[in-house]
């Protein structure tokens, strides 16, 4: 059952446009790509989303509270050293086996929460098609959603994860997906020290990263920066249930547990809310419970555009 609550709706349909191309984006120590990227501002025209068939929510918070910072044309050595000691400090180096093994149960352990969650992937992604070529994707671990956008015409991705045994994984879910390896690229980074560029990407996609992530807060800000000017960003993430109810009370006694088993994740976080106040022009917001999921309920699915 899909539990979906607007804060403001429109019945307004946005129209798109398709304009011409713009630069592709340039990562810190990496040649950019010549691929070219659709003009994001056909995404979402006078500050609407293209969404599709729901609702749209305007954000709680409007988009210049949170401005992005200046978009230099080469990124400094300065800022490398920066990226790399974010990453050590948020993602403290650990034994390779520890990465391997995670990264091997990550790949085995989550179909069936994928067989689950397919249909209201399908129906997200669905709304990407043809509308990005430049896409990031954050926490992209072994690349389960490869598979519905990697195959679209002249897409390059940019796969962010902390966990570099992820890459092989990922790379091998890339050429599954029908993406080409050179037009896919992994970057050991965090989702708060993103190397690449201002403006630089048409469409961040990120699913189950932010209950993990130090700071949702900056994650979301370096989510904005690297967006283009009507770029959207594509979630799907679980929070915490209902105040008072059972479940809340088992994730709030568990969730020690679960950031020490789960690299990180948390069960109690409401992120949610924390995407619709963080300054995006428009979130679309939908939610759900799985039944292969258990106490990592409910889900959260949408897209929001910059």
């Amino acid at each position: 059952m899909i539990l979906y609550s607007p804060l403001f709706s429109s019945g307004i349909t946005p129209r798109v446009k398709t304009t011409s191309s713009s630069s592709p984006p340039t990562r810190v120590n990496s040649e950019a790509s010549t691929a070219g990227s659709l003009a994001p501002d056909s995404f979402c025209p006078s500050g609407f989303c293209s969404c599709g068939r729901r609702r749209f929510i305007e954000a709680a918070v409007t988009s210049s509270l949170f401005p992005t910072c200046p978009s230099p044309s080469v990124a400094s050595k300065s800022q490398s050293d920066d990226y790399t000691a974010t990453l050590r400090k948020v993602h403290p180096p650990r034994p390779d086996w520890y990465e391997e093994f995670y990264a091997s149960v990550l790949n085995t352990g989550m179909q069936s929460y994928e067989d689950e969650i397919a249909g209201y992937k399908s129906e997200l992604f669905a709304k990407l098609k043809g509308k990005a070529e430049q896409v990031l994707e954050i926490g992209i671990g072994t690349g389960p959603n490869l598979r519905y956008y990697g195959a679209d015409d002249g897409v390059r991705v940019f796969g962010v994860d902390p966990n570099k045994k992820m890459e092989r994984y990922a790379q091998a879910a890339a050429v599954a997906a029908g993406l080409p390896l050179s037009n896919f690229e992994f970057i050991q980074a965090v989702g708060e020290a993103i190397p690449l560029d201002d403006a630089s990407v048409d469409a961040v996609v990120g699913t189950l990263v932010l209950c993990s992530v130090k700071d949702v807060n900056k994650t979301l800000k370096e989510i904005k920066r690297v967006l283009r000017p009507g770029g959207l960003y594509l979630f799907v993430e679980h929070v915490a249930a209902k105040d008072g109810t059972t479940l809340r009370f088992i994730q709030s006694v568990l969730d020690p547990l679960q950031q020490t088993l789960a690299d990180g994740c948390h069960l109690t976080r409401e992120t949610g809310t924390d995407i619709s106040r963080s300054g995006f022009s428009g979130v679309e917001l939908s939610m759900t419970s799985l039944s292969s999921t258990s106490i990592i309920n409910p889900q959260i699915y949408g897209i929001a555009c910059k």
